[in-house]
């Protein structure tokens, strides 16, 4: 046997296999978007520094709602800075 000759390293069997599997296959699809609802919120999980989660709840009940507010005043901020005029 020559030396540049590589040895098959599958079956005739286990290369159908995987071509009838790569011709099948539908490929995968990707999740639907939701439809965005004015003025709603969604429930998500967000690992904060302690002492930001201890100053926003030092005001009591609604901290949630002031941190919401801030994270939209530096979204804002930083649109306005990075936009084209």
């Amino acid at each position: 046997m020559p030396a540049d000759r590589t040895r098959r390293t599958t079956t005739s069997r286990d290369a159908a296999e995987a071509a009838f599997k790569a011709a099948t296959t539908k490929p995968a699809e990707t999740a639907p978007e939701r439809p965005s609802v004015p003025g709603s919120k969604e429930q998500v999980s967000l690992r904060i520094d302690r002492d930001i989660l201890d100053y926003f709840q030092e005001a009591g009940p609604g901290w949630q709602d002031r941190i919401n507010e801030a994270l939209r005043k530096v979204g804002r901020e930083v649109d306005s800075t990075t936009s084209v005029s």
